[in-house]
């Protein structure tokens, strides 16, 4: 049986990981590590459960000063990994990265993709970095070969790149299902008609169109001659009387005419993220996923399509992020800074930018070690760039 003082270090560690709150499954999942055998879970789970009750009464800083004292009892490997067990991972994951080519990668991105870097590592599989560039208006043309430098350099285990303006045809084709199965419509209201509506949880009158109407309308908003930008989105058919308005048939596609760096002006209509991101999850067979908490709506909404298709939806984790207090990092904000001349180019010392940390001479290592003990939290962490970066190269020390 294991001791008390072996389950207090596994619940301190996994409470300080996940912001004070500490997971029983996580916990006997750490123990399993340590010889815990599965018939022995019943017998230990109140001892577990006491314990997780007792330290949440603690405050983090306690907290971190008990584990403190106790961490010597968890194995080394443990302590280095600092990630829960994946759920159904034994026979291999495929999980994904999917930044936009709106700007440079900056250090945020090594944050919250390393860890699905790591797991595929641990676990075998494959892992993608799916480049998002379905906004034509917001795309910086330069940033696609740049993507590709910065995750070779930061992740070094990308089994394949895809983008996604490479693969409209597929989604085109996963809308006209839609519609077929009665799951979208095209809507002409007036978005401020539209809001009205949900608002008021009532039918838009596009609703009540048959199949056969929908998709002549779908030919008219992808045909040159037909549709006009903003007079029609493509919608997907949920529940108006949703109790989430944001879950109310919410927008899958509409028509953009801006030239698009690769495709110029090959198509008009543009899928938006919830469509495109759920065809390519349920297309390239996605297991896990770890993403920004603010996708939490997406999620719900990509679930509905992957319901319609009968697909299973992979597991999610919703991570915390870092931000700096000292610079914001939106890519287009830091693009326009360098442009008017606030920094002497992408690669400037005082830009976290990948580009930067490899013109530092930062080793790719040390973000890798930093994500591993940091493990995964949901809590946003404010910092600024030099206690951030004097964390990072205090762990890349231990």
């Amino acid at each position: 049986m294991i001791d008390d003082k072996k389950i207090k270090a596994y619940v301190l560690k996994n409470s300080l990981s996940y912001g004070g709150k500490a997971s029983s499954g996580s916990v006997v999942s750490s123990l399993f590590n340590e010889g815990l055998e599965k018939s022995e879970v019943k017998n230990v789970m109140p001892n577990i459960q006491k314990i997780i009750k007792d330290v949440s009464k603690m405050s983090l800083n306690d907290q971190e000063k008990e584990f403190g004292k106790l961490k010597n009892l968890i194995s080394e490997r443990e302590i280095r990994e600092g990630f829960p067990e994946l759920p159904n991972a034994e026979d291999g994951i495929v999980m994904r990265f999917a930044p936009a080519p709106s700007g440079v990668l900056h250090v945020g991105h090594i944050i919250s993709g390393m860890p699905s870097s790591l797991f595929v590592e641990k676990y075998g599989g494959k892992f993608y970095v799916r480049i998002e560039d379905t906004n034509p208006e917001s795309i910086d043309s330069e940033a696609y070969d740049k993507i590709k430098e910065d995750c070779n350099w930061a992740f070094g285990n990308v089994s394949e790149y895809i983008v996604q303006s490479e693969r409209m045809d597929l989604y085109y084709g996963y809308a006209v299902a839609l519609i077929e199965k009665s799951k979208a419509y095209v809507c002409t209201c007036s978005g401020d008609d539209f809001r009205e509506f949900s608002k008021n949880k009532k039918d838009c009158p596009c609703r009540k169109l048959l199949v056969e109407e929908n998709i002549e309308r779908w030919e008219k908003m992808v045909s040159k001659d037909g549709f006009k930008e903003g007079e029609a989105v493509l919608r997907f058919k949920s529940d108006m009387k949703h109790k989430n308005p944001a879950m109310r048939d919410f927008p899958l596609a509409r028509i953009n005419e801006t030239k698009h760096p690769l495709q110029k002006n090959k198509y008009r209509v543009w899928p938006l993220m919830n469509l495109s991101v759920s065809v390519d999850d349920m297309e390239l067979g996605m297991t896990h996923i770890i993403r920004g908490k603010d996708h939490r709506d997406n999620s719900e909404r990509q679930k509905m399509i992957f319901e319609v298709f009968e697909k299973e939806y992979p597991w999610t984790y919703f991570m915390g992020r870092i931000k700096f207090s000292d610079i914001d990092l939106s890519k287009r904000k830091i693009k326009a800074a360098v442009e008017a001349g606030e920094y002497s180019g992408y690669d400037d010392k005082n830009l976290p930018t990948i580009i930067s940390l490899r013109k530092r001479k930062y080793s790719p290592d040390v973000f890798r070690k930093f994500v591993e003990k940091r493990g995964l939290t949901e809590v946003d962490k404010v910092i600024s760039q030099k206690d951030f970066f004097e964390a990072v190269e205090n762990v890349g020390k231990e």
